[in-house]
């Protein structure tokens, strides 16, 4: 299960095929920062930060993210 499983509580699914090129674009754009690192099991894993301008462009779509996300909610409301 992936981060994005268990935050959302098993809500929101990601697929590896989608994940990984969004996170490349991301990385590529400066908004996430990515540094691989060594779990107790020996496993290696890559971990991803947002960096101050990552910050700030989610400082700026958040609003616009949950004014789709109540728009849809009224939508399935009247449905």
């Amino acid at each position: 299960m992936t981060s994005i499983e268990t935050l959302s509580g098993e809500q929101l699914r990601v697929e590896e095929g989608s994940l990984y090129p969004a996170l490349h674009r991301l990385e590529e754009a400066g908004l996430i920062r990515g540094a691989w690192t060594t779990k107790d099991t020996g496993r290696r894993l890559r971990v991803y930060d947002l960096t101050a301008r990552g910050r700030k462009e989610l400082a700026k779509e958040e609003p616009r993210w949950t004014s789709v996300a109540s728009a849809v909610q009224r939508v399935l409301r009247l449905a």
